[in-house]
This record gives structure tokens, sequence and C-alpha cells, in this order.
């Protein structure tokens, strides 16, 4: 079964939404690009290299199919990946090969999950990932946290979540303070009551 990550760029407040063109009130476009470094740089062009295809919102697919056919030197696997498009107002692109799921978008991912393919990566698309983690279908997380809040913006978990235990699997701390860090699913989550010695 292929795996759904999410892969997002988020403020130390949970916002991921780097846009300024939805109509919202946002107001803070490219907040991220002021902390750029080596050890960012090495770890993104890491992320890129594998080989993945992608499941993204409409609104975030739209802006790359204008953008990445142009600029795909700086991430060629753009191209060859299949795009799978939350939409239920578009079912076809120039850009291919790019597949628009509509209706059920919940049942259509379980149903790409179980075809033979690569991961699945998300990048932005934060309305999408809450139907995701809703109904558990994010398998892993690829974060970079960045040391900044900001207050406003649309957030990684914005009540779309459900009760879920996840596991570190790679960190790093870049020398301009962004928390590089992966996480995979790890079953559901473990409660418990603290230790208490009675010799204390």
């Amino acid at each position: 079964m292929r795996k759904i990550i999410a892969c997002e760029f988020m403020t130390l407040d949970g916002v991921i939404q780097n846009e300024e063109n939805d109509g919202d009130g946002f107001k803070y476009g490219g907040w991220f690009f002021g902390y750029a470094d080596e050890a960012t740089e090495a770890v993104i062009q890491e992320r890129l290299a594998k080989p993945v295809d992608l499941l993204l919102g409409r609104k975030v697919f739209e802006g790359w199919e204008t953008y990445w056919p142009s600029h795909s030197h700086f991430w060629p696997n753009v191209m060859t990946a299949t795009k799978y498009v939350a939409s239920n107002t578009r079912n076809s692109s120039d850009w291919q090969p790019t597949i628009f799921l509509s209706g059920d978008l919940a049942e259509k991912v379980r149903e790409v999950k179980q075809t033979d393919g690569p991961d699945l990566h998300v990048f932005g698309s934060a309305d999408m990932l809450q139907t995701l983690f809703r109904n558990d279908l994010v398998d892993g997380l690829e974060l970079m946290i960045f040391p900044i809040t900001l207050g406003q913006g649309k957030r990684l978990f914005n009540g779309g979540s459900i009760p879920a235990a996840f596991k570190v699997t790679e960190s790093q701390v870049t020398p301009n303070g962004i928390i590089s860090i992966s996480y995979e699913r790890d079953g559901d989550v473990k409660t418990g009551a603290p230790r208490i010695d009675e010799n204390d």
C-alpha cells in the first residue's frame, strides 16, 4: 500500500499557508524565505529527489501547473510524478500526467493508496489535508518548523485531526533555528498515569 506523506513548511503556531491570493486577508506570503540556509536547502533537495507521486488541492495545482513546467530544472521529478488533484470543478489539464479526484475524496484517496506506485506527497493544500486527517489517511509528516509566529493563516491541524500517535524517524535543527523533522504513524494514542515511587 502506498503511503501519504504531508510535506509542509510550518510556523511555530501551526500556519502552513504561504499564498496571499486566497482572498482571505492573509498577508505574509513568502514568510519562510528569510530563514533559508545551506542546511535547509540540503534537506529540501534530498526530499525533492525522492521518486514520488503528488496529491494536491486544486488551488495548489493551479499555481503549480503554470510554474513548474518552466522551472522543472529545480525539481525534475515534478514533471514525471502523477499529480492526483482533489477537485470538483476541474477534470483536465495540459500538464500531464494528472488525474482529477472528484466526489468522495476520502474514498478516492483510499483507492489510489491501494494501487501500485511510489508514495504520495502532499504540499500545501491545507483544506484537503483536513479531510485526509479526519479519515486517518496520512501516514507520515515531513515538516520544517520555522521560528516565527503569524497569528493568522491556514494551519496544519485545523480541527480535522483524529487521536493518533507518531514517532520521529529523522530530525535536525539548522543554524537559523529551523527544525527539520519527519514522523510516521505509530498506532493509537497511548495513555497512562504517572509512576509514583512510594519511597519518594
